[in-house]
């Protein structure tokens, strides 16, 4: 069994500069994972919250699940990451440097379960946007040109 991307963070590497990458678990309800395998979710507004002890997906989008009624779960309620202790206390370290944030890149399904791909990461400025949009419009046009010439 594989893994399956379920839900991708799109903004995240045009606002960010991606440092570190991690993957974490996510501790979750029943109805939750339902949604998920359904598709269910979505991280526009999602970031990660670390207290030193624990790391918390927050503002997570995941809809609820239309057979589980009155059992169904809060849609943007905090979820725990399941994470080793160091890797919580140096995320916590990355995290009090100025200017450094923890974000999610994905949600996946891994034999199974649910995994989120989280990222230490630095914000761009407008001018490093701009250089990125840059290079990939000339790329593209390169792409063009040699495809003309064939």
């Amino acid at each position: 069994m594989g893994t399956k991307t379920v839900a991708t963070n799109r903004k995240a590497r045009h606002e960010y500069f991606i440092l570190e990458i991690f993957e974490a678990g996510i501790a979750l309800q029943g109805s939750e994972i339902k949604s998920i395998r359904a598709g269910q979710i979505s991280l526009g507004e999602a970031y990660i919250r670390i207290d030193g002890q624990e790391a918390w997906l927050e503002d997570a989008h995941i809809a609820p699940y239309e057979q589980a009624n009155r059992f169904n779960h809060e849609p943007r309620r905090p979820r725990k990451l399941l994470l080793h202790s160091k890797e919580i206390q140096r995320l916590y370290d990355e995290v009090r440097q100025k200017g450094v944030t923890v974000i999610p890149l994905s949600v996946y399904l891994k034999e199974g379960r649910a995994k989120v791909e989280i990222a230490v990461a630095k914000g761009k400025k407008l001018y490093d946007k701009r250089t990125d949009l840059a290079k990939r419009d000339a790329k593209r046009e390169i792409e063009r040109q040699l495809h003309e010439r064939e």
